[in-house]
């Protein structure tokens, strides 16, 4: 590797974001601006931006990672990923954009008439949005250590600032511009690569034997059922409770630009997710020495230089180190600009000064956490906070859409218990790795917390004397009556 040029590669990328920043600062004056780009962002910007927000280092250097390790079995990860967004398009939207929020505890204010129910759920979507930036930072520091042989804390301190500069200095619109060049800059980077690397191998000395690249006990038959179905189950209903997914709809005009924004980041996501599972593959036959975790995740970043050796390998991994560091850049953007308008309104005034603030602050706090912690495989990393989110926030949030009797205590009751139960079953997992039969139950809990948390905001809205608020009706009429165009 040439580490000159990985180190410039990681600059274009600094540069690139701060310049396309500053073109968002100019634009970006309102309140309304710094919160959802005023409502103005078209379906193709804003698919963009979010297949850039979401594709995360999870995606890009995780998931290769984990299709070399574990084979077959690391396609749930992308299916269920790409189809959670099906669930979004079909039941969140468009009826989340008619709501006129700005944030997700705007929403639940509105629709049960309740602070404590907002407060609630801001503290669930600060949790979950830092968890979520955690692996970022912890992919930025694997990523300068295998390029550069920097100290972890670089990378991490490194995404830390630019972020917290880019969102505070423009909030929602300049992030939209930036997040939107990084995603076609994240697909370049591996595309490129895979087509290159596939095709030297075509004519080289090795073979594509299916047994080495899909070995019968990755295959189905080697997986565990409960285990893939409580996956699956937290990787669908997970994306419907991400604060800085479902923030993006809130930029859109209309319900109907919603719709559309969803149908075009099925197609972006899927096209990464084939591309990114095909450097996972390639790897099983260039690099099986790198099947092991805590290596696995760079070989991305490491296959190039197998596969062409001198210069033009040099060159394609510094476009791939490129990739990978506006993967980070985008998903923690993504990420702290949902949090800072939470934490703007929610501790301060609301104003534009003090989401400029909170973006500082909702910057610094995983950084912290990535400081103080060791990286984990960053698939799994990420799929611990789908499962905290479709645990917590998604039971309250498709009830919300789609159920008139939804009071403020059961919304509380079902977050509270969806988030605390997750969170006691994957900490004594951590601990002990569960018992007996129960450690299934720990280690993939989705099946079971999701219908918990569910039946409980259902429950205890039925037995709330009070009942639902007065303006459930009239609400739910607007969130699913369409525009008129």
């Amino acid at each position: 590797m040439n580490q000159v040029l990985d180190i410039a590669a990681v600059a274009a990328i600094a540069l690139a974001t701060v310049l396309i920043g500053v073109y968002g600062i100019r634009v970006s004056r309102t309140t309304g601006d710094f919160f959802v780009a005023s409502r103005t962002v078209r379906p193709v910007w804003n698919a963009s931006a979010i297949s850039g927000e979401y594709l995360s280092a999870g995606t890009f250097l995780g998931l290769s990672g984990m299709i070399l390790l574990d084979g077959a079995r690391g396609f749930w990860f992308p299916i269920g990923y790409a189809a959670g967004y099906l669930l979004v398009l079909a039941f969140v939207a468009a009826p989340l954009r008619r709501s006129g929020a700005y944030t997700l505890p705007d929403f639940i204010e509105a629709r049960v008439q309740s602070s404590r129910a907002r407060r609630v759920t801001s503290i669930a979507v600060l949790v979950i949005g830092w968890l979520y930036v955690v692996p970022q930072l912890h992919g930025a520091g694997i990523t300068l250590v295998v390029v550069a042989g920097l100290p972890p804390w670089v990378g991490a301190v490194l995404v830390t600032t630019l972020v917290a500069g880019a969102v505070a200095a423009g909030g929602m619109r300049a992030i939209t511009y930036v997040q939107a060049f990084q995603y076609w800059l994240k697909l370049t980077a591996l595309l490129v690569p895979a087509v290159l690397i596939a095709f030297a191998l075509a004519g080289g000395p090795h073979e594509l034997d299916p047994a080495l690249v899909f070995p019968p006990q990755d295959g189905p038959a080697g997986m565990d059922a409960y285990a893939t179905a409580s996956l699956l189950l937290a990787l669908l209903l997970g994306t419907m409770g991400l604060p800085h997914v479902l923030v993006r709809f809130y930029t859109s005009p209309d319900g109907v630009s919603a719709r559309w924004t969803t149908v075009l980041v099925i197609g972006m996501v899927s096209v990464f997710y084939a591309v990114s599972s095909t450097m996972g593959l390639l790897g099983r036959i260039v690099a099986p020495d790198l099947a092991r975790p805590g290596l696995s995740d760079t070989v991305a970043l490491v296959l190039p230089s197998r596969v062409f050796p001198g210069p033009l390998g040099e060159a394609i991994t510094a476009l791939v180190v490129a990739g990978a560091f506006a993967a980070f850049l985008a998903t923690s953007a993504g990420i702290v600009v949902s949090l800072a308008g939470v934490v703007s309104q929610d501790v301060f005034s609301g104003s534009v000064r003090s989401f400029r603030v909170s973006a500082v602050i909702c910057a610094l706090v995983p950084l912290a956490m990535a400081l103080a912690t060791q990286p984990a495989g960053l698939v799994a990393s990420v799929g611990l906070v789908f499962v905290m989110a479709a645990s917590t926030l998604s039971p309250v949030v498709l009830l919300g859409v789609w159920w008139e009797r939804l009071t403020a205590r059961g919304a509380v009751a079902g977050m509270v218990t969806g988030g605390v139960s997750c969170a006691l079953a994957l900490l004594v997992h951590a601990a002990i790795g569960g018992v007996g039969a129960a450690a299934p139950l720990l280690a993939q809990p989705a099946a079971w917390t999701i219908p918990l948390a569910t039946a409980t905001t259902v429950v205890v809205s039925l037995l709330d004397r009070e009942g639902p608020p007065a303006v459930a009706e009239r609400l739910l009429a607007r969130l699913h009556t369409p525009e008129r165009r």
